[in-house]
């Protein structure tokens, strides 16, 4: 019976059944929350209620200003916003902007600020301008966050201490001495009452920390504080929560037309630039949770800067607090576990809630707490983690300067100067350019690093000048760009030089900053960078380059060669063995230099199955190679190469491959110098031990990784187009036995597993049963692409059972110290799939990018 008919055998009104896997037309849609959604909701309200009433407080603004501001941006910013996970409400980097507006227009005109800058958000969310916004320097925005963070924590601390703050930052420094002559002892215990639970409440050890821990720290230390304020019977200022019927609306804006403006444009830029960014940071933390926990749409920042326009103008209509996405709680709402919007809007909800019915509970909390609790918070906005960043990407300028002009001169003037200095360190950078020269047996090296615009070209002519008449030299243009003026002066130098008898190579990083001409008449179309292209530069023989004979000891590269390109073979000429593991021309068989594909009509396993090349490599391409790394890779690797020297190899992985020129192990597996173990040979064959006939290398490198090395997985890797595996299929028996054939005489157990597998995927005995013999592997979502194809997948699941026979593996593997793995690389599709054994005969798994995050 199909479940989508009425089961009820009497019923003949068949009108109201609806098609097969579509909903029932009309009809009401019961609003369900998830488990999830209602777990997150009820941990982000216990964290924004303190903060709310905190942030309000450090404002100068009425108390309930902050529970508005927290309801609103979690109902209005959540329902409409482009963030589902992200939660809006009173943030703390908008507490110094706001308290300077109330303390020059009074808070009604704060709250008609707020609605305006709600209507330009909503305009800017119009125009589609949010992706815009990310433009800003992070050095500017991590920058003012400090700056904010510095100026609340030097307000607050004076009302930790049981004072009164002053109106900026310098004046709150000059007051400080005198208020540490007049301590409050009651308000300094319950402050520091309130920053011991803030900081130890997170490390408590055990099992009982992992419970405990679940509730908010921030929660915890302003309960806990104002309890023992209570039982203490302390005098102290406490929170006051006026009768709503007496709350402060917005009114008409009054003050000076150019003051408002200014005020509007910051307010709207700090909410607007705050809430993108923290919903680029709240997709980054829904992407690396695991895939398990549902999935969740990417933020639309256009729509998000709409919502947040939406809130503010309801916010400040109804007497609220400016608002923008809140990191704090946003990560929270993350971390446990919310799966949609309703949990932020469930979250404005309760906060409702308690604004309404919590109000005597509400005002037992003692000022001083959520004056540590806020000035906890300012002093977290001075991230050390962003000043390291800063100071890597060479900023630190930036932040340094947009710091100190926010804490002394106001947000939007810290801002305005943080542009400006990022504007002019761009400019320094673009203009500053290293132009050095030496001589290197007898060629002339002139390196320039940098932008070569025409402010470099006084300096870059005088350096060409030293390079004597009739000499070899080699220009190395280190940059990405070159206006006409560098150009032309690079040119007619090149032109001059080469008339008075010398020779000119120009070389390059950055694809077309190749200016020599003379190649491209001899043929070379090789560009200066020209990643992962197995070839050399090579002139017709008729036109031989002068100085060839002396390129192998100069080390001089060739007219058009790409210096330094990664991949390049800089080895001599492939032997038998390794042309054995090139496919028959395929999909995957690369071209040679003019884009060509040079296809072999040998069938014979002895005979090279890979592409033929059009001509012999050059004399010097080995020279070559090694004087491209000695000049581009060598300075950059040195001093990891030297600690590696001085520490020995320690490496995690055997990784057992074929030596096919086309996979590179330390490209597909994003691994560099002492990470892999690598064998190599022709199949990625492992023979079982005994059968070796004299060749002990595999065995012998498995027993020196397992063993000594102490590598905590080995991993077979297989990959599309093997020679080996095509030599297999076609070998005939008997024959010559050449080293190559023994050698492949090794795979013949994965020959047979394929042949006595492939009857086996969907075949039936004579019983009608299974065929009782073990599927063979195969790639998840397709089968094999040809037989070749299902052999590789063989190879490797047959290999892995191979290594299993080892004593030292299997040893490893009983003490759980070892893991084995099967990968599968293809190579036209730049792809790699893993071996998953859950299933009979193994599938192999397409990594995805979401995998690398667990």
């Amino acid at each position: 019976m199909s479940a989508c008919v009425p089961a009820r055998a009497d019923s003949a009104r068949t009108e109201h059944v609806h098609p097969p896997h579509s909903p029932p037309p009309g009809g009401s849609r019961r609003f369900r929350v998830a488990g999830a959604d209602v777990s997150a909701a009820i941990a982000v309200f216990l964290i924004a209620l303190p903060l709310s009433l905190g942030i309000a407080l450090a404002t100068g603004a009425p108390l309930q200003a902050g529970l508005v501001a927290a309801a609103v941006g979690g109902i209005v910013a959540g329902r409409i916003g482009g963030c589902p996970l992200q939660v809006s409400g009173p943030a703390a980097g908008l507490t110094v902007v706001t308290a300077d507006l109330i303390q020059r227009y009074g808070w009604r005109t704060t709250c008609a600020i707020t609605v305006l800058a709600g209507l330009a958000q909503l305009g800017l969310g119009c125009l589609r301008v949010a992706r815009s916004a990310l433009a800003v320097s992070p050095a500017i925005v991590h920058g003012m966050l400090a700056g904010i963070g510095v100026t609340i924590a030097v307000a607050q601390l004076h009302i930790v201490l049981g004072g009164t703050p002053q109106s900026s930052v310098p004046d709150n420094l000059v007051a400080l001495p005198a208020q540490l002559a007049d301590l409050h002892p009651a308000d300094l215990a319950v402050s520091v009452l309130t920053l011991s639970l803030l900081l130890l409440w997170p490390r408590i050890p055990g099992r009982a920390g992992q419970l405990l821990g679940k509730l908010p720290a921030a929660l915890i230390a302003v309960a806990g504080a104002t309890a023992v304020a209570a039982l203490a019977g302390l005098s102290l200022p406490k929170v006051d929560l006026p009768s709503w019927s007496s709350h402060a609306l917005a009114t008409l804006p009054d003050g000076p037309v150019l003051g408002l403006v200014a005020a509007v444009l910051t307010t709207t830029l700090v909410c607007s630039v705050q809430s993108l960014l923290g919903a680029v940071a709240v997709d980054k933390l829904v992407a690396a949770r695991p895939v398990s926990t549902g999935h969740v749409k990417r933020s639309d920042l256009d729509r998000e800067l709409l919502g947040q326009g939406a809130a503010n103008i309801v916010s400040g209509a109804l007497g609220g607090l400016p608002i923008a996405g809140v990191a704090v709680r946003s990560s929270a709402n993350v971390a446990a576990g919310a799966v949609s919007r309703n949990s932020t809007m469930l979250h404005g909800v309760l906060v409702v809630i308690a604004a309404l019915l919590m109000v005597p509970a509400l005002e037992l909390i003692p000022l001083a707490s959520l004056a540590s609790l806020v000035m906890a918070v300012g002093l977290k906005m001075v991230s050390l983690n962003h000043i390291r960043t800063v100071t890597r990407h060479r900023e630190v300028l930036v932040y340094a300067v947009t710091t100190c002009g926010v804490v002394f001169l106001g947000v939007l003037e810290g801002v305005a100067l943080g542009i400006a200095v990022a504007v002019g360190v761009a400019l320094h950078r673009l203009t500053r350019t290293r132009i050095t020269h030496d001589d290197a047996q007898g060629v002339h090296h002139v390196h320039v690093r940098g932008q070569l615009t025409f402010l470099a070209v006084p300096r870059l002519s005088r350096v060409l000048h030293q390079v004597p008449n009739g000499a070899d030299a080699v220009v190395e243009l280190d940059g990405s760009f070159m206006d006409h003026a560098a150009y032309e002066a690079l040119q007619d130098w090149q032109k001059t030089h080469t008339a008075q008898g010398g020779a000119v190579d120009i070389t390059g990083r950055r694809p077309g900053t190749r200016i020599s001409e003379p190649a491209e008449a001899d043929g070379c179309r090789c560009r200066p960078w020209t990643p992962w292209r197995n070839h050399q530069c090579e002139r017709p023989p008729s036109a031989p380059s002068p100085g060839t004979d002396r390129q192998a000891t100069t080390g001089r590269p060739p007219g058009g060669h790409p210096a330094g390109a990664p991949g390049t073979a800089t080895g001599a000429a492939p032997g038998a063995a390794a042309q054995a593991t090139g496919p028959a021309a395929g999909p995957d068989a690369p071209g040679t230099p003019d884009g060509s594909t040079v296809r072999t009509t040998s069938t014979s396993p002895t005979a090279s199955v890979g592409p033929t090349r059009s001509a012999r490599p050059t004399k010097g391409e080995l020279a070559r190679g090694i004087s491209a790394f000695h000049r581009n890779t060598a300075p950059l690797m040195r001093h990891e190469l030297a600690r590696l020297a001085r520490e020995g190899q320690q490496p995690s992985q055997l990784f057992l491959t074929c030596a096919d020129s086309r996979v590179v192990t330390s490209m597909i597996t994003s691994s560099g110098p002492g990470d892999l173990f690598v064998v190599r040979n022709v199949g990625n064959l492992v023979p079982l031990p005994g059968e070796e006939s004299g060749d002990d290398s595999v065995a012998a490198a498995i027993e020196y990784a397992v063993d000594v090395l102490k590598v905590r997985s080995v991993t077979v890797c297989g990959h599309s187009g093997c020679g080996a595996m095509q030599a297999l299929l076609g070998a005939e028996p008997g024959g010559a036995r050449t080293p190559l054939q023994r050698w492949l005489r090794h795979g013949l157990p994965s020959l047979e597993h394929v042949s006595t597998s492939e009857d086996a995927d969907g075949g039936k005995d004579a019983d009608g049963g299974g065929t009782g013999r073990p599927r063979s592997p195969r790639l998840a979502g397709r089968e094999p692409a040809d037989a070749a194809e299902r052999l590789c997948l063989a190879n490797v699941v047959q290999q892995l059972e191979h290594l299993r026979a080892h004593e030292s593996v299997a040893r490893a593997l009983g003490a759980g110290d070892l893991e084995l793995h099967g990968m599968y690389f293809h190579v036209g599709e730049a792809q790699s799939y893993l071996l998953s054994e859950d299933e009979e005969g193994g599938v192999f798994q397409l990594v995805l990018e979401t995998d690398l995050t667990a």
